[in-house]
């Protein structure tokens, strides 16, 4: 497979960072290039699930670059052609919402708009506890915007959360791989 310039978005599905940083590990360890970006809460807040701080330095030392983590600095992304696609891993359902609406208020739904203004491809990773709930409509908007490509999802607690559905991460690569053909991995659900 050939080298990938890949715009690594995370937003606060924080109980996915592990997941999601595995995943950029492992594009990195094959030779892809990272452009990390990182939403406002993503960057900044500390959780049950890990310090703030010590993801950055951790994305950060995978990547060999600085994280995206201002607007002004995620606009040029694409204008700039810096990436050859955004993967948005993990995305929330606030942020989908976002994207769904043209909403550009952190450095990921910017990074994503002006990715999309240039008709470049964007993986979504979805991880949220409403995407069969309230999300459920943004979700199914989104899947039919051009150029937006989903890694496949599944409800990962039906009985405790009916409504929850999170990304199989390890799906990752294989999605942005068909994504960069203009080709939706499938089944999407499982």
């Amino acid at each position: 497979m050939k080298k990938i310039k890949i715009g690594f978005a995370m937003c606060g599905s924080f109980c996915t960072f592990s997941e999601s940083i595995k995943q950029m590990q492992i594009l990195k360890e094959k030779g892809h290039e990272i452009l990390p970006i990182m939403s406002f809460n993503a960057y900044n807040l500390n959780t049950k699930f890990g310090n703030a701080k010590e993801f950055r330095k951790k994305i950060e030392k995978i990547c060999e670059k600085s994280i995206i983590s201002t607007i002004p600095d995620a606009e040029p992304i694409g204008p700039k052609k810096m990436v050859d696609i955004i993967a948005v891993c993990p995305c929330t359902g606030n942020t989908l919402a976002k994207l769904c609406a043209s909403i550009t208020d952190t450095p990921v739904t910017m990074a994503v708009k002006s990715q999309l203004r240039i008709k470049r491809p964007v993986v979504i990773a979805l991880a949220t506890n409403d995407a069969l709930g309230g999300s459920a409509k943004n979700l199914g908007k989104t899947l039919n915007h051009k150029n937006i490509f989903f890694v496949p999802m599944h409800q990962d607690d039906y009985e405790k959360k009916p409504n929850s559905l999170v990304s199989n991460f390890n799906l990752l690569e294989d999605t942005i791989n068909l994504a960069l053909q203009n080709k939706q991995i499938q089944p999407i659900f499982k």
